[in-house]
């Protein structure tokens, strides 16, 4: 690490950004298994952030590793990084005056705790998508669970690898009992509830 660095100020504060947005700035960290919904409410309730006149983003996993982390495997240093470099840039976000919303399967807490820690108290929300794996597995829309059970997919979350369930999160959406719009709805009352949006 360079040691030839020195922090630069901004001469626009988030503060100013926020005012100007109309509107708070902060995560909406989205975790759960592979196939259990979440870049799917992420992105509805994105649209409907739009449609309020929110500014917002999502930052997704797969679309994520095309560009940024296309460099990273699914080793568990990999999957460390992959999260670490994901909550800079969701930070960078917050910064920014934006909603960002990510959709990671980010299967240890540990790493999801470090996200947590690089934003103020009140920025990050993690937001469990929560799916039993056998209903993750009946829906299995990419068929990466079938390849994972041909041992096609070594390290797969769920399968042979493990997935660590939110300890504390501060929303929990199920995907099995409710419909994506259901879960958007209940998303945009519990932000609403709280004065975040």
């Amino acid at each position: 690490m360079s040691t030839n660095i020195v922090w630069h100020e901004a001469s626009i504060s988030k503060e100013e950004r926020r005012t100007q947005n109309k509107h708070s700035s902060f995560i909406l960290w989205f975790t759960g298994l592979s196939a259990s919904g979440k870049s799917s409410v992420a992105n509805a309730f994105a649209r409907t952030l739009f449609e309020r006149g929110n500014q917002a983003f999502v930052l997704d996993g797969d679309n994520i590793r095309h560009g940024l982390n296309k460099d990273l495997g699914f080793d568990e240093e990999s999957r460390k990084e992959n999260i670490r470099r994901i909550g800079e840039v969701a930070k960078l976000f917050v910064e920014s005056g934006q909603i960002v919303t990510t959709a990671f399967i980010s299967p240890y807490q540990a790493d999801r705790d470090t996200v947590r820690e690089l934003v103020a108290e009140g920025e990050f929300l993690e937001i469990y998508v929560e799916c039993s794996v056998e209903e993750c597995e009946r829906r299995d829309p990419k068929g990466l669970y079938k390849k994972a059970r041909n041992g096609e997919i070594p390290n797969f979350t769920g399968i042979s690898a493990p997935y660590e369930a939110p300890v504390n999160p501060e929303i929990v959406l199920n995907t099995v009992h409710h419909s994506i719009e259901e879960c958007v709805a209940q998303l945009t009352a519990i932000l609403t509830e709280k004065g975040l949006i």
